[in-house]
């Protein structure tokens, strides 16, 4: 338990950068930078996987390619797109707030899965999460006053959508990593890679046929480092402890890791935007915390066993 939570404190801590990106190339589109972060995901997976892509490939069937390919969507592109848009037109800490409601949707779903914790028992770490989620939604909204009411409101509609898309990737994912002893956890991070790489390739032609705005070649250098940068930060290494997390605890705790991404996207929101976070911002960290520390608890009550061995 103790390694597991440690490589979900490392993802959200590496996961929480994305949320940085579309603010630093801000003149670029969503799809841009999605197709640009996935096609160096897809490339650098391919130059580490090549090696041994004949002994890999034997252990997958088909419908493994499937889960792959509809995993990849909905974690990956799709779930990317969304954030981007919600972060360029609602702001760091309105996503935050969205996606902080990731823990309880997933917690929710996974308290149906055999052995896991009773959900009635998971009720005052769900609680709190909610109410930490409603200080940062409060937060946002009190200083957003000045902005036309259309742009936060689809940046909320996009925030929601990405919400969902991830919720059903992190339940895939999990329940997969589980019926796939034979592959190690970063085997399938860059399985995983192989095919968000292709699904951008696809897009590529559409993307660069909605970009109609023309720009410099310092653009597109900064525009180059970021997708690089957040390729390897984020897919490699990021997905690479979530996946390792995934094996080694339950799926109601696995729900609650995801806060952390919520916890360092809003610390680097702050530094992005040169300030202290205000009291009502720190209430939420608080009962964040809290929320994962009530959850640790009830999961050591009942000591539950290791989901599989990461071979």
């Amino acid at each position: 338990m103790t390694a597991g939570i440690a490589c979900g404190i490392g993802a959200g801590a590496l996961w929480g950068l994305v949320f940085l990106a579309p603010q630093l190339v801000r003149e670029f589109s969503p799809l841009q930078l999605t197709v640009g972060r996935y096609l160096a995901y897809g490339l650098i997976a391919l130059l580490l996987i090549a090696p041994r892509w004949r002994s890999l490939v034997a252990h997958i069937e088909r419908r493994q390619w499937w889960s792959l390919i509809w995993l990849a969507l909905a974690g990956n592109t799709l779930y990317y797109v969304l954030l981007c848009s919600a972060v360029q037109t609602g702001g760091i800490a309105m996503t935050s707030l969205i996606i902080g409601f990731l823990p309880v949707a997933v917690t929710i779903i996974g308290s149906r899965d055999h052995g896991a914790v009773p959900l009635r028992k998971l009720l005052p770490s769900l609680l709190l999460c909610a109410l930490g989620a409603v200080c940062i939604g409060w937060q946002a909204m009190a200083h957003s006053g000045g902005v036309s009411a259309a742009r936060p409101l689809f940046g909320l509609v996009c925030a929601i959508g990405a919400l969902a898309s991830w919720t059903a990737y992190a339940i895939g994912n999990a329940r997969c990593l589980a019926r796939l002893p034979q592959l190690s956890a970063q085997d399938w991070n860059l399985l995983m890679g192989l095919v968000t790489g292709a699904q951008s390739l696809l897009l590529l032609p559409v993307a660069l046929a909605l970009g109609s705005a023309s720009h410099s070649v310092e653009a597109w250098a900064r525009f180059g480092t970021v997708s690089g940068g957040v390729a390897i930060v984020a897919s490699i290494a990021g997905n690479a402890l979530w996946n390792r997390m995934s094996r080694l605890l339950p799926l109601t705790l696995v729900g609650q890791m995801i806060l952390f991404e919520t916890l360092f996207a809003l610390l680097y929101g702050w530094l992005w935007e040169r300030r202290w976070p205000a009291p009502v911002e720190l209430m939420a960290l608080c009962l964040v915390v809290l929320s994962v520390l009530s959850c640790l608890g009830a999961h050591r009550v009942r000591d539950i066993p290791v989901v599989c061995a990461d071979p």
